[in-house]
């Protein structure tokens, strides 16, 4: 059996932060009271705020790892999921749902579809092996645009570790890249494509991509129907976006890019997520609707690290600063709201008999400091 009791703390509640003390056993959350304890043994966490850990649900740093340059390829595959599961845990997260992208209609970025079973294989090999410091899980990113989409994803649809699947249109002047001038910009930042190929794949992907957009969503659709696994549509714009995502089933709008989107989200019984880089940066890279807005509308009900890890933790100091949401309200996003709309019963709260995922960490100034984190109980950081 393993006991850790952390005491002098601010603890993270579901609405309020109390000074308390917290038991963790046996991988679960055992006590929770308020005041300190001499208990021998006893950490003292000299004030810190001690959370439930964070919960990413979308994010590709994996794939940074495996290619840590452009066109360059790490030969070892747990090796870079290992790192990636490092720095996750040194951003407070305790679940991630690591994103692989399935499918790509984009000349710039046909390495995916190399990496893509090598990914899960190492994601597999890590978790199950008992290697990583946290939990992982899959996300499987379906790009609609593909033409071998349904070829790539049908082997893996019952991967045990698979527990959320997005469904992806990134046409030009569509979704994000409704302002083709933005995808211009995101393709020459690569670095690694003429002007002349950057024009190609653009005019490749506007005539090509709706027709296989139309042929694969209902495939996609149906292929996860029966299995039980959380369906989000990617980039909505419009509100005729988000009727088809929940039509089809969607219970997640992810990163919406418009005001509209969000509130139709909302109308339909479907939640939100943003992302926490572009709270940090105050607003978003594609020119899309700002984070911090929806959240001021109401219209936001979590937040992604997408490609910064440690923005998840910035972002909700920054909602607290900013804004002036209480810190327990901004640290949701990022723990039990996030938890409920990945249907996570098990964890996201500081609550007795869940699972001991939390994190302890202060800020010193605005930037967030982690000073400890606990997966399943067990100190990973």
């Amino acid at each position: 059996m393993t006991e850790t009791t952390l005491t002098n703390a601010m603890l993270v509640l579901d609405d309020e932060i109390i000074h308390g003390t917290l038991c963790l056993k046996d991988g679960k959350i055992a006590d929770m009271q308020p005041g300190g304890s001499r208990a021998a043994g006893a950490i003292d966490c000299d004030g810190d705020f001690v959370a439930p850990g964070l919960i990413e649900m979308h994010t590709d740093n994996l794939e940074r790892h495996f290619m840590p340059r452009p066109k360059v390829f790490w030969p070892d595959g747990l090796s870079a999921a290992l790192a990636h599961d490092a720095q996750m845990a040194a951003a407070g997260v305790t679940t991630v749902y690591d994103a692989i992208c399935a499918g790509v209609l984009d000349t710039g970025k046909d390495y995916r579809k190399h990496l893509f079973g090598r990914m899960i294989e190492a994601i597999e090999t890590g978790q199950f092996g008992g290697h990583f410091r946290i939990d992982h899980k899959l996300h499987l990113r379906c790009e609609l645009t593909n033409p071998d989409l349904m070829e790539e994803i049908e082997p893996h649809a019952d991967r045990p570790l698979l527990e959320l699947v997005s469904l992806m249109d990134h046409t030009p002047g569509t979704r994000q890249f409704r302002k083709i001038e933005h995808l211009i910009t995101y393709a020459k930042g690569q670095g690694d494509r003429t002007d002349q190929q950057i024009d190609h794949d653009l005019k490749l992907r506007m005539d090509e991509g709706p027709a296989y957009v139309n042929a694969n969503w209902p495939r996609v659709v149906d292929l996860f129907a029966n299995r039980q696994v959380p369906l989000a549509s990617h980039d909505d714009t419009t509100a005729e976006h988000i009727d088809m995502a929940a039509d089809a089933g969607c219970t997640i709008s992810e990163f919406p890019t418009t005001e509209e989107a969000a509130r139709e989200a909302r109308a339909r019984g479907m939640a939100t997520v943003a992302g926490a880089p572009n709270v940090v940066r105050g607003g978003s890279h594609s020119g899309n609707v700002a984070a911090s807005d929806l959240a001021r509308l109401g219209l936001l009900d979590a937040l992604s690290s997408d490609y910064v890890p440690s923005s998840l933790l910035q972002a909700v100091g920054e909602l607290h600063r900013a804004l002036g949401q209480s810190m327990a309200t901004a640290m949701s996003y990022v723990t039990w709201r996030a938890a409920d709309m990945l249907r996570l019963t098990d964890r996201g709260r500081l609550k007795p008999g869940l699972r001991a995922d939390i994190v302890r960490f202060r800020f010193v100034g605005t930037t967030p400091v982690v000073r400890g984190l606990y997966s399943a109980g067990v100190r990973a950081l």
